[in-house]
């Protein structure tokens, strides 16, 4: 969300209007999706009130939203009320579809202006009168404004959630950031690497950032059978939003490489087109490589388990994660794993026992360990079963949910 300076004469328009409308004092936070059953153990009184806050809840959710929603489903049964606030929110978004809590929206398209004023008030009265306890925010807008919103207006315990290496953010960000890095009580990193970035860039003291894995629910997915089926293809897959970030570029030079030695593997991309100019710019590389009829793009996809069961090795040639969804969904499904060595992926990925890491922005080191893989399947598939195993003992849904209410408990002790 674009941070934008006021003038006089916006101030007097936007003064005039709300006087004119006698709507300053309304609130603007209004419910815009609600589950279909409220249980009794959802609203047990007593129960902590978390808030987990987004700046958006777009069409194609991304792995920020998708895991503040798993969190909200997963509190109840640790003994927390969950709801949820969005800045923004895509009238089709899949999050609006039977929520696991209610929803809010607290509409702002600019963070500082009299109606961001109206909005901040809203949300103060709104903490309170909902006994907000804990305020948990993703991502820039939700951080930079909401978090400070709410330690001044409330006495809810503010948590920041780290999740990248600050790819996306710009000079007014970063600078933000540092300004503002003791508002919160306490800031959940999805990796050691974005802890340490942190801790480093941002001046957070160490003692206040907790590395909380992302967590996975094992049920539905079953262990892949090792070895390849007779007659059907071998299939190299991919799964990442179609941004510039995910290095998709990188896989197809390394498929113009492997496909010299494997003539018959086929690349699967999957992902929504969120850049259509770098699509374009991937559809036309493919053709200039003479490989566009081996690499294939799914689009969205809405079935992640049965696309997973297709593949033979995953590859994530990114340029930058924070902790990758897709690899700990990868594992689950048995696969062996080829990642570039940015964020947390190596925390997850152990080179040479569960897949191999490659440096970033590498198309032949790509190629090299693919290639490795496709020479020998009795190593790919023991990887396979190695990466299943690591996600059973280190990243489940109750692993993660275990840190983080261990956490929350800390922070309400400290009264």
């Amino acid at each position: 969300m674009r941070i934008r300076t006021l003038c006089i004469d916006d101030v007097a328009d936007e003064t005039a209007a709300l006087l004119e409308s006698n709507s300053f004092g309304a609130s603007m936070i209004q419910t815009i999706s609600q589950p279909d059953k409220i249980t009794d153990r959802v609203t047990e009184p007593g129960m902590p009130h978390v808030l987990l806050v987004v700046d958006q809840l777009p069409k194609s959710l991304g792995g920020g939203e998708r895991i503040a929603l798993k969190i909200a489903a997963s509190l109840p049964e640790y003994g927390y009320r969950a709801s949820l606030l969005t800045l923004g929110a895509h009238p089709e978004s899949p999050a609006l579809r039977n929520p696991p809590c209610p929803i809010y929206l607290l509409p702002l398209s600019r963070t500082y202006d009299l109606t961001a004023m109206r909005g901040a008030l809203s949300l103060g009265r709104f903490l309170r009168s909902q006994q907000v306890r804990i305020v948990q925010t993703f991502f820039e807008s939700s951080d930079l404004w909401v978090g400070p919103v709410a330690k001044a207006l409330s006495d809810a315990k503010l948590i920041w959630s780290r999740r990248d290496m600050g790819i996306l953010r710009g000079r007014k960000h970063e600078m933000a950031y540092r300004m503002m890095n003791r508002v919160p009580d306490a800031v959940f990193a999805v990796s050691g690497q974005v802890r340490g970035h942190a801790i480093d860039v941002d001046g957070i003291e160490p003692d206040r950032v907790r590395t909380i894995y992302n967590g996975l629910e094992l049920e539905g997915w079953q262990m892949r059978e090792p070895g390849a089926v007779a007659g059907r293809e071998i299939v190299i897959a991919t799964v990442g939003n179609i941004r510039r970030v995910k290095g998709h570029d990188i896989l197809i030079r390394a498929a113009r490489e492997i496909l010299d030695k494997f003539p018959d593997i086929v690349f699967s991309i999957a992902g929504e087109v969120l850049e259509q100019d770098y699509f374009d710019q991937l559809q036309q590389l493919a053709r200039e490589l003479g490989v566009e009829d081996r690499v294939r793009f799914t689009g969205g996809i809405t079935d992640l388990r049965a696309y997973l069961s297709t593949a033979d090795i995953f590859v994530l040639p990114s340029r930058s994660e924070g902790f990758s969804n897709a690899i700990i969904e990868a594992m689950a499904a048995s696969l062996p794993v080829v990642a570039t060595d940015v964020g947390g992926n190596a925390e997850a990925v152990r080179h040479g026992r569960n897949g191999l890491i490659v440096p970033p922005e590498s198309p032949g080191a790509l190629a090299a360990a693919i290639a490795a893989l496709l020479s020998d399947p009795g190593k790919a598939a023991a990887m396979g079963v190695a990466g299943r195993a690591i996600v059973e003992e280190e990243f489940t849904t109750n692993a993660m949910m275990h840190r983080i209410t261990a956490a929350y408990s800390r922070l309400l002790a400290e009264g």
